[in-house]
């Protein structure tokens, strides 16, 4: 790996020589592989089990998991198997995130324990919200927001498949927060950055990488966090994060926010073996095994609003009028749907129907009002001629009621093949009408049986395009 020679001058004065030719050293080697299971749908053991199962691309030896020691949840692998093929992760079982972002567990579970409003401000591809979801206390609901639309749609996709209902997914800049003062209790802000930790996960991130690149950068980070300070309220907590080394994108701009805006740098406590800092904690390949990635906590002192955006939003509200509206026509067999229904206000949104938390309706209405939605709660079904078909969304959540559907057990062949939106041929005793797939238990989506085949309902967007296992 050749690495640019400005990053490797502005590396050596910042480690020193002699680390600096560690960090290099790591560099060169393979990154680890690692998973967060989802365990509201899956165990360890079940997992492990199946992960062993799966061809390993590097070799023959099976698949086993070790703990990443700052997240319960989190483990590395001793090969990657091509996930693609393995039913349990389109069914939202794990999360194949890396090690060192997973920290974010370590940091919940010490600052929040009670209900919050949250906002993941640059979430895709969706580690940190689908973190975010398991770890926060009960009541909690979160924003998951990118900037980015088609980024946004990935991040939508991923936090259907975790089946946590308590999200809103939006597709918006941070100035388009401008009505949000003072709502949320905490804001994860994964700042766009210089990608230097990344360069040996993501080659491709080296020939992007510039002196001029970096100082955009950290411009560019301050612009956003001033333009979302205002929603966070005083006392609330702040994580900033990085994949990046550089001090310019990193403990310069924590301190900038410390004086700046008004907030007090927190400790993340560390345990002394993890070989990180107690407060600006830097994550490098060689001292943890994990890529780049730096994290700062800050607890909020000012309710000072000179920092308001420096613009006037440039995503409005949705355009097509689709708002949800609480009608006395929900149609009955609905509220079945799901097994907490009392948990839940249905809503009518031109020809679909979504079940969003009675406790956040009203930030949910907030939301639809200033931001552009681009999914939120669980989406029931949509209104197809004189029948209602189940939506993904649906056959996702962690609430479908499981007795509703018939069900149709697939192998694992049979669930590859689903995933690809093939045809399916369905046992002859299948009742007609819609059938919910699953795959070990797991559901993957729903299909339409019509007797002498069934309607494959698999999202296309969301299929497997790989030709070969």
């Amino acid at each position: 790996m050749t690495l640019p020679v400005d990053f490797e001058r502005t590396m050596m004065n910042y480690l020193g020589k002699e680390e600096y030719a560690q960090l290099a050293e790591a560099l060169a080697l393979p990154a680890p592989t690692s998973i967060r299971i989802n365990k509201q749908k899956e165990t360890i053991s079940a997992l492990n089990c199946q992960l062993s199962t799966l061809n390993c691309q590097l070799s023959t030896v099976n698949c086993q998991l070790s703990p990443v020691p700052w997240c319960p949840d989190g483990f590395y692998l001793s090969e990657r198997p091509s996930f693609t093929f393995d039913p349990l992760f389109h069914a939202g079982c794990y999360y194949v995130q890396e090690a060192s972002s997973m920290f974010m567990s370590h940091i919940l579970k010490q600052y929040v324990n009670e209900p919050v409003t949250a906002l993941d401000l640059c979430a895709a591809p969706g580690g940190k919200s689908t973190l975010a979801l398991s770890e926060l206390p009960e009541g909690s609901v979160l924003i998951a927001n990118e900037v980015a639309r088609q980024r946004a749609n990935i991040l939508a996709e991923n936090l259907i498949k975790w089946g946590n209902p308590y999200c809103i997914v939006t597709n918006n800049y941070a100035e388009d927060f401008g009505a949000f003062s003072d709502v949320f209790d905490l804001i994860i802000c994964d700042a766009p950055c210089s990608g230097e930790g990344m360069f040996r996960k993501d080659p491709a991130s080296i020939g992007e990488w510039s002196l001029a690149n970096v100082d955009t950068c950290w411009r560019r980070q301050r612009d956003i966090v001033r333009n979302i300070w205002h929603t966070l309220k005083e006392g609330g907590l702040f994580i900033y994060s990085t994949c990046t080394y550089n001090p310019l994108e990193d403990e310069e701009n924590v301190e900038w926010i410390a004086k700046t805006l008004g907030a007090d740098v927190l400790s993340c406590h560390p345990l002394p073996e993890w070989g990180l800092t107690e407060k600006n904690t830097h994550f490098y390949p060689h001292r943890v095994k994990g890529e780049g990635f730096f994290v700062s906590v800050l607890r909020k002192t000012t309710t000072d609003d000179r920092q308001q955006p420096t613009g006037n939003g440039r995503h409005k509200k949705l355009k097509d009028g689709k708002k949800g509206k609480i009608t006395t026509k929900i149609p009955q067999e609905l509220k079945g749907w799901l097994s907490e229904n009392e948990d839940f206000t249905i809503l009518e949104e031109g020809d679909a129907f979504r079940a969003i938390p009675t406790l956040h309706h009203a930030l949910y209405e907030q939301v639809q009002r200033n931001l552009k939605v681009v999914h939120a709660g669980i989406e029931l079904a949509s209104v197809k001629g004189k029948n209602l078909q189940p939506s993904q969304s649906l056959a996702m959540s962690n609430c479908l009621n499981k007795e509703v559907f018939p069900i149709a057990e697939v192998d694992e062949q049979q669930a590859i093949a689903y995933l690809r939106t093939e045809a399916l041929q369905l046992p002859a005793n299948t009742p007609k009408g819609y059938v919910l797939i699953t795959y070990q238990g797991h559901p993957l989506g729903f299909a339409k049986n019509i007797g002498n085949r069934a309607n494959n309902l698999y999202p296309a967007e969301w299929r497997i395009r790989k030709s070969e296992k």
